[in-house]
């Protein structure tokens, strides 16, 4: 048997430090747009596994962005202040590319744009 995969007991144990990273990553901003990183759009996939590591996939809204490094290193940071986790692993996508269509409704809101309007 995989030791990776899940068993539902798993996933109910995980779910309490799933919501509270989710929390982590909305203490994050774009430097660019008043919009944390989360509703953006820009977390493309959020694992924690059995021991508690947490594998982030992620994206800019654009590809040069100068600030980076500093956003990364604010979302493990963040990450890893979150109370139960053991460490977290970043990986840096570009594809898909980032889109509007991505937003969250609260992040369309925020950002004073229509929620019911698809770009």
């Amino acid at each position: 048997m995989n030791d990776n995969i899940l068993t539902p007991e798993d996933i109910k144990e995980l779910s309490p430090l799933y919501d509270a990273v989710v929390l982590a990553l909305k203490q994050v901003y774009d430097p660019e747009i008043p919009v944390n990183i989360y509703d953006l759009g820009l977390i493309y996939e959020l694992q924690i596994d059995k021991q508690h590591d947490v594998h982030i996939t992620m994206t800019f809204t654009a590809p040069n962005c100068p600030m980076a490094d500093e956003v990364m290193a604010e979302v493990k940071r963040n990450v890893e202040l979150t109370p139960g986790i053991h460490s977290c692993e970043i990986t840096l996508v570009f594809e898909p590319v980032w889109d509007r269509s991505m937003l969250s409704d609260e992040a369309r809101i925020a950002l004073g744009w229509d929620p019911e309007f698809e770009d």
